[in-house]
């Protein structure tokens, strides 16, 4: 799947970057940001295996929410002058990608899901 890929990348992307964090930020912002980091594929992967329409919503929308965790770690880093606004905006361009991404998904899952409600409730209406 696309977005687990990219959801990926992207964690490689923020180890990549925490690794140059100061020392004194290991257990504060840089294990915040690679917590989230990691949450994201791996609400997809969780979401992408239910069988359940409504649990594959609630962890597309749990990931998505890690994104924009992670795009508020990103912002702190920066002002805090651990990264500068280039990788910055390298980040961003990856998380307005995958948010869209995720959010299509998501969506698609809800009306295939609307689908198969009116199917059914056709097919009901039919016995009567």
């Amino acid at each position: 799947m696309e977005i687990y890929r990219l959801a990926k990348e992207l964690v490689v992307s923020c180890y990549a970057i925490t690794r140059n964090l100061p020392a004194e930020e290991k257990y504060a912002l840089c294990q915040q940001m690679n917590r989230a980091a990691v949450s994201i594929p791996s609400n997809i992967a969780e979401g992408y295996s239910r069988f359940s329409t409504k649990e594959k919503i609630h962890f597309m929308n749990m990931a998505y929410g890690s994104l924009m965790e992670l795009t508020c770690q990103y912002e702190i880093a920066r002002d805090l002058n651990y990264i500068n606004q280039e990788q910055l905006n390298e980040y961003i361009d990856k998380a307005k990608n995958l948010a869209v991404k995720i959010s299509n998904f998501r969506k698609a899952i809800e009306k295939q899901w609307e689908s198969n409600r009116e199917a059914v409730g056709k097919r009901s209406g039919n016995n009567r």
